[in-house]
């Protein structure tokens, strides 16, 4: 599904949100142990944001991107997106939606060792039924973007951690995903490429992504638009940022 048709379903959606998260927790158990990872947690996000989740270690941070990325389910409470309950969703479903839907970036790149460029991005399409030629044209079209096609028959060992990083965002675009999730997208890169990086990421949203990211730097928060704070799985401030690095 491309953005266009997205738009067209957030105004049919009376709420105008992508993700509304209403007291909603996830709790880790073990025989002698209960954690709260998350706990009553109230979130909404409009189509165009870009969100920074910031907050110490262990605060909930990563898995509050997992459950919206549909990677972990929550223990109760309620999570729409595009107006939809997914909270107690079969998988089957939520797979189709994090196939449609839902673009990942990793701080660690997961990049495939055996595969080039071209076949690295090209791999985000894999599970879209795109036939091979129009595969390999958007992955032309997104590797020239990111300024990465002079790479194209490289292996990622043979790449530079800021050019590996680009390899990841090209492939998590390709797709023309509704929502684009950052976990620490610049965290094993130097100041620069991290700066690239960041750069790229807010050049993205200026252009209509819907971008939700974790970091610990508050120099890359600064890069977003909003920033949500969270502590012991809660949330303790959330604010529109006036000013952004440069």
């Amino acid at each position: 599904m491309h953005r266009a048709e997205t738009l067209k379903e957030l105004n049919e959606n009376e709420t105008g949100s992508l993700i509304r998260l209403n007291a909603l927790s996830k709790v880790y158990r073990t025989e002698s142990v209960e954690t709260a990872a998350l706990a009553e947690v109230d979130v909404e996000i409009g189509q165009g944001d870009f969100v920074a989740v910031t907050g110490p270690s262990g605060c909930g941070k990563s898995t509050l991107l997992n459950v919206i990325g549909l990677l972990d389910s929550p223990s109760s409470g309620s999570y729409r997106f595009l107006g939809e309950e997914l909270a107690e969703t079969p998988e089957p479903r939520l797979a189709e939606v994090r196939r449609q839907h839902i673009g990942f970036i990793f701080q660690n790149f997961n990049l495939i060792d055996e595969l080039n460029v071209r076949e690295n991005v090209e791999f985000g399409l894999f599970f879209h039924r795109v036939p091979a030629a129009e595969r390999r044209r958007r992955a032309t079209a997104m590797m020239e973007r990111m300024g990465i096609a002079h790479r194209a028959g490289h292996k990622p060992s043979q790449l530079s951690g800021g050019q590996q990083q680009r390899v990841a965002v090209a492939r998590a675009l390709i797709s023309d995903p509704t929502l684009i999730l950052a976990d620490e997208p610049a965290g094993n890169l130097d100041s620069k490429n991290g700066g690239e990086v960041m750069d790229l990421l807010r050049a993205l949203n200026e252009e209509g992504a819907t971008i939700l990211m974790v970091t610990h730097s508050a120099e890359h928060a600064g890069f977003a638009k909003r920033e949500i704070s969270l502590a012991d799985g809660r949330v303790i401030a959330d604010h529109i940022h006036q000013e952004t690095y440069h």
